[in-house]
């Protein structure tokens, strides 16, 4: 098995306000995709896991809140690792601007 994708994403919100950018982005994450969109998500405490389909696929993904910046993790199924390095440059191209 590979290891999923990971990104910092850097930003000056604290917690609470990169909590409240994430939720009111929500249906952009799974843009991030192909024809991708959210299914699933909830939260514990400041981590957001949520669920991806795109392409038929199911991506497992959380979103772990720190004062400083937002650590993505993507567990890509076996498909979509051919893309992982697309995936985790998208990541941190258009990541940040889920934050303004």
């Amino acid at each position: 098995m590979n290891d999923p994708v990971t990104v910092d994403i850097p930003h000056k919100l604290g917690r609470e306000g990169a909590r409240t950018r994430i939720e009111a982005g929500l249906g952009k994450l799974g843009a991030m995709f192909p024809g991708g969109s959210v299914t699933e998500h909830h939260w514990e405490g400041d981590t957001l896991s949520f669920t991806v389909q795109a392409m038929g696929q199911r991506v497992a993904s959380r979103l772990e809140l720190f004062d400083d910046r937002v650590h993505a993790q993507l567990d890509l199924p076996p498909f979509l690792r051919l893309f992982a390095d697309k995936i985790r440059s998208k990541l941190q191209k258009d990541g940040p601007a889920l934050l303004k």
